[in-house]
């Protein structure tokens, strides 16, 4: 196992859902934690919380990963202390709508493809050649099941789903010979507000999304995260997949009675 207390660890979107678990998790195990998010308010109540709760060191700044001469100019810019990242978890992500894929709006489209995808690329391209030049570090990336299968209303986000997993396996190749490790770990249904960005803040019908079922927890999916990130150096967990037992793929999911 890998003793994480003191490591680097950078997390976007890291002010709510699963981002802030993660932050929570790794603050848990001792680690230093490098914390971006596009809501400084809520990011620095993050922080704040977490500083008070477990004592770790943090610093924030405020980061929409769509935007590629910010991401380049934020990591460039870190103070000398918070500039060797460990481990990366690249985590900012989002859905929009349930259109067919002939329907999505411009929009939809560009904010699903510009976070989950370009914007990945952009902290990749920001982060790992340094962790090239040490010969040390890991990138986690927070796929999905949609990765793996695609469902009626979610093509656009599906696609981009199977890019992050494209990429993490392209990203590895890259780094072949390295110390770096790549992973990503790929969770089903999750509550948090993914499915209220979905809906475009429609909390009713972002419920129903979670009613009767017992779903994932952020907690569960910073768990397996952690998980990758502190086991033994020579060990490279490629990916890991969890859902909740009440789902048993994308579309089918057991609901309770009520």
């Amino acid at each position: 196992m890998m003793a994480l207390t003191n490591r680097l660890v950078c997390i976007t979107g890291a002010s709510a859902g699963i981002g802030a678990a993660c932050a929570t998790a790794f603050a848990q195990a001792g680690a230093r934690l490098l914390l971006c998010a596009r809501r400084p308010d809520k990011l620095d109540a993050a922080a704040t919380q977490l500083r008070k709760t477990h004592g770790v060191d943090i610093h924030t700044f405020t980061l929409d990963v769509r935007d590629a001469d910010a991401v380049t100019t934020a990591f460039a810019e870190l103070p000398d202390a918070w500039q060797a990242i460990d481990v990366l978890v690249n985590n900012a992500g989002l859905s929009k709508a349930m259109d067919p894929v002939y329907a999505n709006t411009i929009g939809d489209i560009d904010v699903m493809v510009d976070t989950n995808v370009k914007g990945l690329l952009y902290v990749t391209r920001a982060v790992v050649p340094g962790m090239k030049d040490r010969n040390h570090g890991h990138i986690i990336n927070i796929g999905s099941t949609a990765g793996h299968a695609v469902y009626p209303g979610g093509t656009v986000y599906c696609a981009t789903k199977h890019a992050v997993g494209a990429l993490t396996q392209g990203l590895k190749m890259d780094l072949h010979g390295t110390r770096v490790r790549v992973s990503t770990v790929d969770p089903g249904m999750v509550e948090t507000d993914f499915s209220l960005v979905r809906f475009e803040g429609d909390a009713a019908r972002a419920d129903a999304v979670y009613a009767n079922t017992e779903p994932l927890t952020p907690d569960d999916v910073a768990d397996a995260v952690v998980w990758c990130a502190s086991r033994p150096a020579r060990v490279n967990i490629q990916e890991i997949i969890l859902t909740t037992v009440d789902q048993s793929s994308a579309t089918m999911i057991h609901r309770h009675a009520p």
